[in-house]
């Protein structure tokens, strides 16, 4: 057991770098086709393909064999992110960042419900914070390779990436990779839940229906903090173009942000996860969040306050995330860890889509404006929490 659990966490480290190859260049590869103000449209797009793929690449797996639906979706990502990388139509790159969000959904929603089914119950938030921090520390990696091979002159020289295509074309090879090692790595856990029965594709979402009343709003406050991480990690991006850093700089600045993760979630987390007390730690870390957010971008210093203030919401945004995952398990069926987890990557991407299209017309009036946008709703998703808190609390009364 313990060394499938180690297999999903090498899976998860290589995924993030693969999957953020492509994010440092992203900015620049739309500004040089003159598509600048579509950049929310474009990540928008994706998470509508994440939001509709997760409810029902969840069900498949649950009812089927998790690694073919990984591998599937994989594939499809790398259809859909070559062809992105190398289409000049804007409606056409459009449509393929939501086949991207699409494939990838599988992957984001079954690996996870797979670590969930693997880990005992008592250890679920340890190793679900472990992955967290192998993503993490991936993502920062695949941003620093990402800015380092289109900028550095040996590597221009060796691949021609000074043409950022050539990312795209990378990313989507390696991602076929990932697919072929996902599929032979990941083994069935269990027998399917519903044995021979058929799933209906539209089962994800039927269930959002039974779930109860605590557990809608918890997840409507994701969305709501979603927007907010959401707009923060995209629009530092193109924060960074327009003040006239490179992709180099970016994915350095990423990378760190990755290493101080993965100190907040091998070090803080478990201290955190043994108070037993996940709703008020999270309500706790959205009002800080808001504060630090509201504070950092305001500051004379923008670059220094990033490396140090900053970096506080980063750690609270890696012991934020495998608390509300071990939280949402908690009230899960066994057999429906894909299912519940698949309407769990809905509800994010749903503040997937409307943060970048919101985030999109401030940038454009007023850069500020976007982060000020991100504070907000760290406190919406902090009172829908609360909500839940007090909910409970008269029920146990």
């Amino acid at each position: 057991m313990k060394k499938a659990i180690i297999w999903v966490l090498i899976l998860y480290l290589f995924q993030g770098m693969i999957h953020n190859l492509g994010h440092p260049v992203t900015p620049y590869l739309v500004a040089d086709l003159g598509f600048d103000k579509w950049f929310g449209v474009f990540f928008a797009a994706m998470s509508f393909g994440l939001m509709l793929g997760g409810p029902i690449w969840g069900v498949l797996g649950d009812h089927g064999n998790k690694r073919i639906y990984m591998a599937l979706g994989l594939v499809v990502y790398s259809i859909g992110q070559f062809m992105f990388g190398y289409s000049t139509n804007v409606y056409l790159m459009i449509l393929w960042r939501f086949i991207s969000g699409f494939g990838v959904a599988a992957s984001v929603t079954l690996l996870l419900s797979h670590l969930i089914c693997l880990a005992p119950k008592e250890d679920r938030a340890k190793y679900i914070a472990w992955s967290v921090a192998a993503f993490t520390l991936g993502s920062s990696i695949g941003y620093k390779i990402g800015g380092f091979i289109s900028t550095n002159q040996f590597f221009v020289d060796l691949l021609g990436t000074n043409d950022l295509r050539r990312v795209f074309l990378f990313q989507a090879a390696l991602n076929i990779v990932l697919a072929i090692v996902m599929y032979n790595k990941i083994k069935q856990v269990k027998d399917p839940v519903a044995g021979s029965k058929k799933p209906s594709i539209i089962q994800g979402f039927k269930d959002i229906r039974k779930l109860n009343k605590n557990s809608f709003i918890f997840l409507v406050s994701l969305t709501f903090i979603s927007i907010g991480m959401i707009n923060l990690s995209k629009f530092i991006d193109v924060y960074f173009e327009e003040l006239g850093y490179n992709p180099n700089e970016l994915g350095s600045f990423v990378l760190v942000t990755g290493i101080v993760s993965i100190f907040a979630s091998v070090l803080i987390v478990p201290m955190v996860l043994k108070l037993k007390r996940d709703l008020p730690i999270m309500i706790f870390i959205q009002l800080l969040s808001s504060v630090i957010v509201f504070f950092v971008f305001r500051g004379s210093n923008l670059l220094l306050l990033l490396y140090t203030v900053f970096m506080i919401y980063v750690m609270l945004k890696a012991i934020y995330t495998p608390m509300e995952q071990d939280y949402i398990s908690k009230f899960t069926k066994d057999g429906k860890y894909g299912t519940i987890m698949g309407v769990r990557q809905s509800f994010l991407a749903i503040g997937m889509v409307i943060g970048p299209l919101i985030g999109g017309v401030l940038y454009n009036v007023r850069p500020l404006l976007v982060f000020d946008f991100s504070a907000l709703m760290f406190l919406l998703g902090m009172v829908l929490m609360i909500s839940v808190k007090n909910r409970l609390k008269k029920e146990m009364q």
